[in-house]
């Protein structure tokens, strides 16, 4: 009887270590879902891949102005922070939040806004949904 009652604590601890790497490997499978649920719908609306987004950014500077999660260094001051874009109701402020305003915005900010900082980078509008399509996915 004893021995009944002193494993009992350790069933518990047992199964308390149990339940919480389960819950643990439950979120981790619901945060993997979501960030893969997030990357399609993003690819759905804009026509990009996130994937190619961030040798983009680094191959026009982008990290230079802006801030932007997920990319090594992108830790920029001079534009708005890019994180968390698709809660935005604006894009720099000019234009409502849609794609496909995203993607002529980062192909032609001056042509929305002649005073802003942003400048005509050359990039080419697939790249442009490439961009979009990560800032959506975030």
């Amino acid at each position: 009887m004893a021995n009944r009652l002193a494993s009992a604590p350790g069933r518990v601890a047992l199964t308390m270590v149990l339940v919480v790497g389960a819950s643990a490997a439950f979120v981790t499978a619901s945060v993997v879902r979501d960030k893969h649920t997030k990357a399609a719908t993003a690819r759905m609306m804009t026509g990009g891949d996130p994937d190619r987004a961030p040798a983009i950014f680094r191959r026009y500077g982008c990290s230079g102005c802006h801030t932007i999660s997920g990319i090594p260094g992108a830790d920029g001051q001079a534009g708005a922070p890019l994180t968390e874009l698709s809660k935005r109701v604006y894009i720099a402020g000019v234009l409502e939040n849609r794609p496909d305003n995203l993607v002529a915005w980062i192909v032609s900010p001056r042509s929305f806004s002649p005073q802003t900082a942003m400048p005509q980078s050359g990039i080419s509008e697939q790249e442009a949904r490439d961009l979009a399509a990560y800032l959506y996915a975030q």
